[in-house]
């Protein structure tokens, strides 16, 4: 409660929780908010010509080159990118907890490989390797939130070892060698707890990071496939549209641009509140 009201005084922190706030409600109330089947192609969806309707009444956003509503599947399109953004995330912050809490633990060849291993990720530009895995591997919407997580879990690792390799040495850690605790227990119970804000932050931040990537990804053709939608391949399917129907390709683009700053903004405001050498830094 002391995080939220913190933040709730912040005007910028207070602008990206409404916006994350909206973007969630709109995907978890998608069937219950699209006027249409994000799927239906309707015969008056399309103009005599065959060319997408720009906004009107009856078609709030206007509808797709198919005649769907292009309202309609930006809410379901929410649903796929807010799900790819938390799974995609929170095994990746997962997996960099993990190794960077063990190799900044154990120190010696054990540390020293995980971290020449996570040297290693890192050299590898992460869009290149998410479209190497993606292009392997039959894309789907739980194979792109597994390939998003393998190529973002290396920033996490790399800051979680460099806080656990200076908590190890702290006066509470070494008492508790002293009195026989075991490596679980100091581990899980007195290091593992120092580093939750660190991973609530990159938690956050990295969110808008996987939208992007997601997008870029669905964009490219190799994300997540039609008919299920999502803001990148909406933004794919429309691309030769762009001068003759731009409201396709403006509002899924808008849509992403607001969630990714909303949830920046929400990550850099945790980071202030959470970690008190940030505080009182402009």
């Amino acid at each position: 409660m002391r995080v939220l009201k913190t933040m709730l005084r912040q005007p910028s922190a207070l602008f990206g929780l409404i916006i994350v706030a909206v973007v969630v409600l709109m995907a978890l109330g998608a069937p219950l908010i699209a006027p249409y089947s994000p799927d239906n192609q309707m015969f008056d969806g399309l103009s005599i010509e065959g060319a997408p309707l720009p906004p009107s009444a009856q078609f709030l956003l206007g509808t797709d080159t198919l005649g769907r509503d292009l309202f309609s599947r930006l809410l379901f399109g929410a649903r796929t990118s807010l799900v790819i953004g938390l799974v995609a995330n929170g095994i990746a912050v997962a997996i960099g907890l993990l190794v960077g809490i063990l190799s900044g633990y154990l120190r010696g060849a054990v540390g020293g490989l995980l971290m020449r291993f996570t040297d290693l990720m890192m050299a590898f530009p992460a869009l290149l390797l998410a479209i190497v895995l993606a292009a392997l591997l039959h894309p789907s919407l739980w194979i792109v939130a597994m390939v998003i997580a393998l190529v973002n879990w290396v920033q996490v690792a790399r800051i979680v070892y460099t806080e656990t390799r200076g908590l190890v040495e702290r006066d509470f850690i070494l008492a508790e060698r002293s009195l026989g605790a075991g490596h679980l227990r100091i581990l899980f119970v007195h290091i593992l707890p120092h580093l939750m804000p660190t991973a609530i932050v990159w938690g956050t931040l990295g969110i808008a990071t996987t939208v992007l990537l997601e997008a870029t990804l669905s964009f490219l053709g190799i994300g997540v496939q039609p008919p299920q939608p999502s803001w990148g391949n909406i933004i794919f399917e429309s691309q030769s549209y762009f001068q003759a129907a731009p409201w396709l390709v403006f509002f899924p683009g808008a849509i992403i641009l607001l969630t990714a700053l909303s949830f920046n903004l929400v990550g850099d405001a945790l980071r202030d509140i959470l970690d008190p050498t940030q505080r009182g830094r402009g």
